[in-house]
């Protein structure tokens, strides 16, 4: 494929992702405010982009095997956790931006767990095994198989764990 294409397929799929994300968090806003057609409208528009997102990776050949998708996976949080998130805090603190460090720190500290559930699962992919996870809807937060009375990233209370099973 030629690089001027795979660029802009990336920047397709980029877009697409980004936009199925926003239009759902705008459902959810809708339905909040009353709006339950506009809520179908966003949600429906969100599912086709998302359908436009995954036509995009499969033309990138981005999908592997399980193994290294997994490996991928690992891979990309690591990264961003390790790379990508202390430049961010840097800056957010330079500039005296409290709220931006601390979405940034703890967008960081959940990184680094999903890339640790990452490497659980490689250890353990033939296995199977079966968990049920619980993710803090506050900051992102991962349990692997524990309800946790508190989010140890931001001190969200149980109640605002969303149950994985």
């Amino acid at each position: 494929m030629d690089d001027r294409v795979r660029e802009a397929i990336f920047q397709a799929y980029t877009g697409e992702s980004k936009a199925s994300l926003r239009l759902k968090v705008y459902a959810d806003k809708a339905e909040q405010e009353g709006y339950p057609q506009l809520a179908k409208l966003f949600k429906v528009i969100s599912f086709s982009e998302e359908l436009h997102g995954k036509r995009a990776l499969r033309l990138l050949k981005e999908i592997k095997s399980t193994e290294e998708n997994l490996a991928a996976s690992f891979e990309s949080e690591t990264k961003v956790a390790g790379v990508a998130y202390d430049q961010f805090i840097k800056y957010a603190e330079e500039n005296g931006d409290r709220a931006a460090s601390l979405y940034f720190s703890q967008s960081r500290d959940v990184e680094e767990i999903h890339a640790k559930l990452y490497k659980e699962a490689m250890d353990h992919v033939l296995e199977e095994r079966q968990t049920t996870y619980y993710v803090c809807d506050v900051c992102g937060y991962v349990s692997d198989g524990v309800l946790l009375d508190e989010c140890p990233v931001c001190a969200a209370k149980k109640e605002r764990f969303v149950k994985f099973e």
